[in-house]
């Protein structure tokens, strides 16, 4: 013991209790001869406490990965927006955490779990999703939670901090953003949009809808930002169905609008479940709310396939990109048979149609338009926009 404890800072007490210790834990042999006693490292211990070392710290470094700022940069900016909107406390922080009303002035696709703890996930653009956690919620007064978007490299979930405050005020409620935890170029970027989705709280406010969103138009930055932007413009038509058009006639002659709307959940059902995804069905409840809840799990489920295999769909191989040509098909060519029926306008870009018109081509093979499907292929004058061409593709009469 005396030749051990001259080789430590510490007494000969101190080295013998932890002697004690790691002969309790099987981390070390002892053995007396005389009145010395002599202690030998035990393999098996040792090799079990690595073990547990190990597991530890791939864990705790998941965990940092996951949760870490990133590097580089003052990440001590925040951006600030106060805004006025014209509705009590209450119903104001319905349309900041409510799905079917985030979807009227904010988000393409939503998931909430709001509760502290509780995790939210809103694609605010095709292509960008924000995710994050709630850490404090209080209704009607205070929503706290973290900001980051998925994919990034500079601001990835959990790096940054959002407080919206809620105080009744003359003429509604007066609602203030901090969004802290910002480098200057983030806080810039991000006051933008927080001004630019501000404006468009008060239209839903004031008008029950902000309509379409100019932001969601640019060019899809991928196939399923692609099915994004097209469920965008689906779900715009959708909200403006009534109970009485379910029995109206669409373009689609075996479909009323009720069964195209059956329809297009089956297609979100099917395609949501081969990328392993269970999909909702909010029977009951209207037209956009059933097969808004269905698409964002199924595009939730495609985007997290992406990096992972080639799932089937009917014991073919089936592709993200496929997957999501389909999905920006039945979107938007659905969006304008929801509109032609009812007699709504529809608000899709030209780059979008575009876009969806050259992947609909590789898609629709020949054995595909037999009448039933699609039908053949129409011809439309030279100043026809990409929507009507798109349209006049599936064999629909523009």
């Amino acid at each position: 013991m005396g030749k051990l404890a001259a080789q430590f800072g510490v007494t000969r007490s101190a080295i013998s209790q932890h002697l004690g210790v790691m002969s309790n834990a099987g981390l070390v042999d002892a053995r007396q001869e005389g009145r010395f006693r002599y202690y030998r490292l035990n393999p098996q211990g040792m090799a079990a406490l690595r073990e547990a070392l190990d597991l530890f710290w791939t864990h705790e470094l998941e965990q940092l990965a996951t949760t870490r700022r990133p590097t580089g940069g003052d990440h001590t900016m925040t951006a600030e927006k106060s805004v006025l909107v014209p509705l009590g406390p209450d119903e104001t922080f319905a349309l900041l955490t409510e799905p079917e009303r985030l979807r009227r002035w904010q988000a393409v696709t939503a998931r909430v779990e709001l509760r502290a703890g509780g995790e939210y996930r809103w694609t605010i653009v095709p292509g960008h999703t924000a995710s994050g956690t709630f850490t404090e919620v209080e209704p009607g007064k205070q929503l706290v939670f973290t900001w980051g978007w998925e994919g990034s490299d500079d601001l990835p979930p959990g790096t940054s901090t959002v407080t919206i405050t809620l105080e009744p005020a003359e003429g509604g409620t007066s609602v203030r953003l901090v969004h802290s935890g910002l480098t200057p170029e983030q806080a810039a970027g991000h006051l933008e949009g927080w001004n630019h989705y501000a404006e468009r709280l008060v239209a839903a406010a004031k008008g029950g809808d902000a309509g379409a969103d100019e932001w969601a138009a640019s060019e899809p930055t991928d196939p399923l930002a692609a099915a994004e932007a097209s469920l965008a413009v689906c779900q715009l038509v959708l909200r403006g169905l009534r109970e009485e058009d379910a029995s109206a006639q669409t373009p689609c002659v075996k479909f009323t609008v009720g069964d195209l709307v059956d329809h297009l959940w089956g297609s979100l059902r099917s395609l949501g479940e081969s990328a392993g995804a269970t999909v909702p069905d909010s029977q009951g409840l209207t037209a956009e709310v059933r097969i808004a809840d269905a698409a964002q799990v199924t595009l939730e489920a495609w985007r997290k396939r992406a990096l992972e295999g080639t799932p089937k769909l009917g014991g073919s191989e089936l592709s993200t990109s496929v997957a999501a040509d389909i999905l920006s098909m039945e979107f938007l060519v659905h969006a304008w048979d929801f509109a032609k029926a009812t007699g709504q306008s529809i608000a899709a870009d030209e780059v979008l149609s575009g876009y969806v018109l050259e992947r609909g081509r590789s898609l629709i093979r020949p054995q595909m338009r037999d009448g039933d499907n699609f039908g053949a292929e129409l011809e439309v004058g030279p100043d026809a926009g990409n929507l009507a061409r798109l349209i006049a593709f599936t064999g629909r009469e523009a």
